[in-house]
């Protein structure tokens, strides 16, 4: 799986012009799940979201996840991330898992994210066309991949 994360102090998805979520402070997560994936790698990916530590601590240091500031989560599915743009100009997604696949993968990842200990994890809208906005705060943007995990790769 892969995901961008993104700190934010605020973010939210609309679809057909009806707000469907929306947090605070707290992490916007757009998350492709690739042909390969697995529900390990979802929870691998969960449990990196609970604890990363980019959220600053009283002395202004990046020592603080999402779960000690008691800050939301916005999951928003998103295909393209699984995008090949090794050749040409025009990408493909046949590195994307299909949606029977992906949507059972997403949920069981968005539910590792309640049972890591995030108490409001909301999403988008699965297939949907949306409008996400945020406020990115820092700007701290973060690329996660389980791939590059497995691999042992620093990333």
């Amino acid at each position: 799986m892969k995901a961008v994360f993104q700190r934010v102090t605020e973010a939210s998805v609309t679809v057909d012009n009806r707000q469907i979520a929306a947090i605070g402070d707290g992490v916007l997560l757009l998350v492709g799940v690739c042909n390969e994936d697995t529900p390990a790698e979802a929870e691998l990916l969960a449990k990196k979201v609970a604890g990363l530590r980019v959220f600053c601590d009283e002395q202004d240091k990046m020592n603080l996840s999402v779960l000690d500031i008691g800050g939301s989560v916005l999951a928003v599915s998103q295909f393209t991330l699984c995008a090949n743009t090794a050749r040409g100009r025009r990408p493909d997604f046949f590195g994307a898992a299909r949606p029977e696949q992906a949507l059972p993968l997403f949920d069981h990842f968005v539910e590792c994210l309640r049972c890591e200990g995030i108490a409001d994890v909301q999403t988008g809208e699965f297939g949907a066309d949306m409008q996400v906005r945020l406020l990115n705060d820092g700007p701290v943007t973060i690329l996660l991949d389980t791939d590059v995990w497995k691999k042992g790769e620093r990333a």
